[in-house]
């Protein structure tokens, strides 16, 4: 970031926070890879600060649906207007890069399209078809928009049956008119209900940032309402302003506070909380889904 790109309340990255440049081979073979594909990454949109170490494992986060969100949330540096056609190839050509990359698990992930009448719902579960089609042994996460008001789009995309349906709620409650303005909190919560409605079986996951103003208390109300909405992974990970024009940070949560938020967490009783503040939605999803998956045969073996 340039000294005329920072914000005028920048404040120093603490060393809990620095990353290495991605400058490995594999990060380059992944972009070029992408590129030919004509397939876009919220690793890239996004900014995420784990692209190097991800890249170097050959590990990218597809954002389908294009690069163009119809929403402009105050946090995300994923740009904002009015989107392209659904391109037919993508579904095809995240199961070829899949397959390519060798994956044994894969997240998909896309921008807001509310100008589509399904919101985009039935291009997920396309290209959860092809990826079954592709590449049978790789397990399944999607991290899907709302879908607000769309009728029967989240049915439809739980239908597929995904291994993972993950939706962020982003922040608590208090800060969504001016986080996350074109969302609805409950809304959220109900989405993921809603999929656990339709098939018990598959993981439910969300996750939101700190360093937004937000009190302690908040963050211990949103794991109670994810707990009854029956979410089973939660994650929680620091929020780093993209530029000057996006939502201030307020300030870094240190790593003891980020342990803290983790114990409570397994009090509540969620399967899986990974909290640090490097965490993002898709970091080491793999690895996180094996310990899932362990957590429920052992919270089944334990109810006979």
């Amino acid at each position: 970031m340039s000294t005329e790109d920072k914000p005028q309340n920048y404040q120093r990255k603490p060393s809990w926070i620095r990353v290495k440049a991605p400058v490995s081979k594999e990060y380059a073979e992944t972009r070029k890879m992408m590129r030919d594909l004509k397939l876009h990454t919220v690793c890239e949109e996004a900014a995420c600060p784990n692209i190097g170490e991800c890249w170097k494992q050959k590990h990218a986060t597809i954002m389908i649906l294009g690069d163009t969100c119809t929403r402009a949330c105050a946090f995300c540096n994923v740009k904002t207007g009015r989107p392209m056609a659904v391109d037919p190839l993508e579904p095809e050509n995240t199961a070829i890069a899949c397959a390519q990359m060798g994956l044994n698990h894969i997240v998909i992930t896309s921008v807001d399209r509310d100008d589509l009448a399904d919101g985009g719902a039935r291009q997920f579960v396309r290209v959860i078809e092809e990826l079954r089609k592709h590449s049978p042994n790789t397990t399944i996460e999607i991290l899907t928009p709302d879908f607000r008001n769309k009728p029967g789009a989240i049915e439809m995309v739980a239908e597929a049956r995904p291994d993972v349906f993950n939706h962020n709620l982003e922040t608590v409650p208090r800060n969504y008119p001016k986080i996350r303005p074109g969302a609805r909190y409950y809304h959220s919560l109900r989405l993921l209900e809603t999929v656990k409605k339709v098939d018990p079986s598959i993981f439910t996951k969300s996750g939101i940032m700190v360093g937004l103003g937000e009190e302690r208390m908040e963050v211990s109300q949103v794991m109670d309402d994810m707990r009854m909405a029956d979410i089973d992974f939660m994650t929680i990970g620091q929020y780093l302003q993209p530029t000057p024009r996006h939502a201030k940070l307020e300030r870094f949560v240190t790593p003891d506070e980020f342990k803290s938020y983790e114990r409570m967490g397994k009090g509540k009783g969620f399967l899986l909380i990974s909290s640090t503040p490097l965490t993002r939605s898709s970091y080491h999803a793999g690895d996180d889904f094996a310990k899932l998956r362990a957590a429920r045969q052992r919270q089944l073996k334990a109810a006979e």
